[in-house]
């Protein structure tokens, strides 16, 4: 699968499977339903980070032992039934806390899914470096469980599964680089819940709008072709998220995730008219360049330039 991207779905035949629900964590897990437990579970590795997605068909219990060293932050996909961690009720979309050397105590009534991350404490600062309070380890100390809003976090939801299907269909389209963004795009649908759920602190400091969108644009030259998610933006440049969304807003009309894919769109664009259609393919260019969802990356790629990628593959033939 390449050294930077690993990605793996097996067929669950009973409940052992689920022992390895979270890669790299040990849990317990006890049957609570008759019938024959059937699912999936599919894991994507990124250097040391790591995102498990199962699914399973019966009620189960699940446990984690506190011998663990590692942050997991989880979410609820869907449920038939009840679901409740630790004294918390969820709901699909939901996003669940398990801080480091913390027992947990799961229950799926039903039918169920679910998504977790797990990394290490140490890479708080790089992944939430334009949050102070996420990059803090202390705001992951205490167990904890944030509701979803319905648009946010059903969306993102949804989008984790396809992610992992895409990537597994295209691993080698992967370079060191985007796996990087993948990373990021993964860590962000989880913990979108969790940023919007925080309450402004007040602190942020947001210099002129348009010096800020030339910080932007200077570090996204330096990056050259490579995709750049704005978590990173935010990580290097030490802004919150509505920072920069006022400030994109401000200068441009529209805000730092729709700015960064317009460039992405017309960096593909350059790829593909420099390049011969032996030598590429629209779906390798565009998975590297961070579109995950072909359909859609055709759509926007056709109302952005007024013809589809094939067509400018083939022009440059």
């Amino acid at each position: 699968m390449g050294k930077h991207l690993s990605v793996h779905t097996g067929e669950l035949d009973g409940f052992e499977g689920l022992h390895d629900a979270v890669k790299g964590s040990h849990v317990e897990v006890m049957q609570l339903e008759r019938g024959k437990l059937r699912g999936t579970l599919s894991h994507v590795g990124i250097g040391d980070f790591s995102l498990s997605i199962g699914a399973f068909n019966v009620g189960v219990r699940t446990q984690r032992t506190s011998a663990d060293d590692k942050l997991i932050i989880g979410m609820l996909l869907h449920a038939t039934d009840r679901v409740t961690h630790w004294a918390f009720d969820m709901q699909p979309a939901d996003v669940l806390v398990i801080p480091p050397s913390v027992e947990h105590d799961g229950v799926f009534h039903r039918a169920s899914s679910y998504a977790a991350i797990r990394f290490d404490m140490a890479d708080l600062p790089d992944l939430f470096g334009g949050e102070p309070r996420l990059a803090d380890a202390e705001t992951w100390q205490a167990k904890n469980h944030f509701r979803a809003d319905p648009a946010i976090g059903m969306s993102a939801a949804d989008r984790l599964p396809q992610i992992i299907s895409h990537l597994a269909r295209y691993p080698d389209a992967l370079s060191e680089a985007s796996a990087e963004f993948w990373k990021r795009a993964i860590i962000d649908c989880v913990t979108a819940t969790v940023v919007t759920s925080l309450p402004s602190d007040g602190t942020s400091y947001l210099p002129s709008a348009m010096k800020l969108v030339r910080d932007v644009e200077d570090y996204l030259h330096a990056a050259g072709a490579r995709p750049v998610h704005v978590s990173e933006i935010c990580t290097e440049l030490r802004l919150s998220r509505r920072s920069l969304h006022r400030a994109f807003h401000e200068v441009f009309g529209v805000g730092p995730v729709t700015f960064l894919r317009y460039k992405r769109l017309c960096m593909i664009r350059s790829i593909l008219r420099e390049s011969r259609p032996e030598q590429t393919t629209v779906s390798k260019v565009a998975i590297e360049q961070g579109f995950i969802e072909l359909g859609r990356f055709s759509q926007y790629y056709r109302a952005m330039f007024g013809e589809y990628p094939s067509q400018t593959l083939g022009y440059a033939g």
